[in-house]
């Protein structure tokens, strides 16, 4: 195997990709071969697909919208062919406070895009994977989704979600050809970390055995390999990169 380009011929989805993990992830698999349908919101998706140059598309689309995930993996298939790979990584962070002060209002809104987008992004991608013989998913959660991060509650719920519904659809369709896994990033270098009180950023990385926070290049890494061929016998696993964070 081509292992700079072993996605060759693969066609991949990703959510989430106009800034941060997603545009990293969303380069990661355009470099190791794959064509690419960006996804955002924001407008951005289009610079990132831009710079990405052939090979990849820009879509707009809201991922807590059923209808427009559906469109945006059609979009794959009309662009490209087929569909080979779903990168479920759109999130926000919300607004910070205790528990006992989040409003309805923001945990709905964080469950409604971190794991509502992860479910129909799933639910809706899960039957075109087998349609086209089969495929992988990676759903970007968190160590939030084990580990206790104070003022950040929705946040830590819907990370914890996407947990569950990895290993459970892992579970459900192994047999079908579709393997569903979950990369756990620790603090990351992103303008979302960035929007952080720097004492959480700054206690979090003192207690990090590496001493330093991730990048997203290095969270972009993890999703080519699950992605690849060579984690063909890797499904319901949470792929923790955090720099040591979680092994204390």
């Amino acid at each position: 195997m081509n292992m700079t380009k072993q996605l060759e011929n693969k066609v991949a989805v990703v959510t989430g990709a106009g800034s941060g993990i997603g545009a990293a992830i969303a380069a990661a698999l355009h470099a190791a071969g794959a064509k690419v349908v960006v996804s955002d919101i924001s407008g951005a998706q289009e610079e990132t697909a831009k710079g990405l140059g052939d090979g990849a598309v820009a879509v707009h689309a809201d991922v807590s919208q059923g209808a427009d995930v559906q469109q945006l993996l059609d979009a794959a298939v009309s662009n490209f062919g087929t569909l080979d790979i779903i990168c479920n990584n759109a999130g926000i962070d919300g607004e910070l406070g205790p528990l006992g002060e989040c409003s309805e209002e923001n945990y709905d809104r964080i469950m409604g895009i971190n794991a509502r987008g992860v479910f129909l992004g799933m639910r809706y991608g899960i039957p075109k994977l087998i349609e086209h013989g089969g495929g992988s998913i990676i759903n970007t959660a968190s160590i939030a989704a084990n580990v206790a991060f104070p003022t950040m509650p929705a946040y830590c719920a819907s990370k914890g979600a996407i947990v569950s519904m990895t290993r459970t659809a892992a579970a459900e369709y192994g047999a079908a050809g579709v393997r569903i896994n979950a990369i756990c990033p620790g603090v990351t270098a992103t303008a979302l970390v960035d929007r952080l009180p720097q004492e959480m950023i700054a206690g979090a990385t003192a207690v990090t055995p590496m001493q330093r926070v991730g990048t997203a290049e290095e969270m972009a890494g993890a999703v080519v390999y699950l992605a690849s061929d060579a984690a063909s016998f890797v499904t319901g696993a949470f792929l923790s990169i955090d720099g040591g964070y979680t092994t204390l």
